[in-house]
């Protein structure tokens, strides 16, 4: 078996989850390949050399399952790598929330050896494409998005106009600080948090949600993931802002956006002692009631 390891950030609380993980895996002789400055992070735990890679088209295809190690936002920057390889990822979280990485240090030895017997299930969750017309460099690459497409306002206190199109039909103006194009999977983060609805990973939908929006009847919408959207951003700025995940880059007004779901999915890790209706009642108190 041939595993990849990848993680952002090297700290003392993470050196157990590491010298575990990887103790597990060479102890069962499995093939391990590291993200370049990973490996030069954790090289003095390992005590041992390890192949590396440091780009998408360095990751082997034959990769039977990649590990992330750090929280939700490690996850998505793994996402970048492993793009349309179909590699499944699990992530051990060494984070606070982990609503993605969701194996914990106290159960990473039994799932573990569920990842080597090949005793998990697939978890397909879909992805956001942004093109934009003119073209932007920062989004020729990296031009995807497993939770969120957003766009959101610059340099200013003052809200933008967010001109919306779906297939093509006028959907509306909105009058805010920006808004948020969520998959299901991002359902449970930024979208949440400004009054979106949580979507379980399998359903073929997307969110509009819009962030602080000044039109009092202007609420998240669910629209279906086939579904091409165009937006077109206007206000006293020059540029606002657009986000895919954690990526970030300017674009300046009258540019049109268009997003639509990509032609690939990424494929995570499930497991059973760790479902998604488990992980939103431990992770997000959902329906907590003392009377239950």
């Amino acid at each position: 078996m041939k595993i990849a390891i990848f993680g952002q950030y090297y700290q003392s609380d993470t050196e157990e989850i590491v010298e575990k993980v990887f103790k597990i895996l060479f102890n069962n002789n499995v093939i391990v390949i590291v993200e370049k400055k990973f490996h030069k992070s954790i090289k003095t735990v390992l005590k041992r050399n390890c192949n590396t890679y440091s780009s998408h088209e360095e990751l082997d295809n034959d990769v039977d399952v990649l590990i992330s190690i750090g929280g939700d936002g490690t996850i998505l920057r793994a996402v970048t790598y492993v793009r349309d390889k179909n590699i499944p990822i699990v992530g051990i979280n060494a984070g606070r929330l982990g609503f993605l990485a969701t194996v914990q240090i106290k159960n990473i030895e039994p799932l573990l050896s569920k990842i080597l017997s090949k005793d998990y299930t697939i978890s397909k969750r879909s992805l956001l494409s942004l093109s934009c017309t003119p073209k932007n460099p920062d989004l020729v690459d990296l031009n995807f998005a497993l939770n969120e497409v957003t766009v959101s306002r610059k340099d200013t206190t003052s809200m933008i106009t967010i001109e919306t199109y779906l297939n093509g039909e006028y959907l509306t103006s909105y009058w805010a600080d920006g808004l948020i194009i969520s998959t299901p999977t991002g359902s449970t983060g930024y979208s949440l948090s400004c009054g979106g609805p949580v979507l379980i990973p399998n359903v073929n939908s997307l969110v509009i949600t819009p962030i602080a929006p000044h039109n009092l009847n202007a609420r998240p919408l669910v629209i279906p993931d086939n579904t091409e959207i165009e937006l077109k951003v206007s206000g006293r700025e020059e540029q606002y802002l657009v986000s895919l995940d954690s990526r970030i880059t300017s674009v300046t007004n009258e540019t049109l956006l268009k997003i639509k779901k990509t032609p690939f999915e990424i494929n995570m890790v499930a497991f059973d002692e760790e479902g998604f209706l488990k992980t939103i009642r431990k992770k997000l108190l959902w329906g907590e009631d003392r009377r239950n």
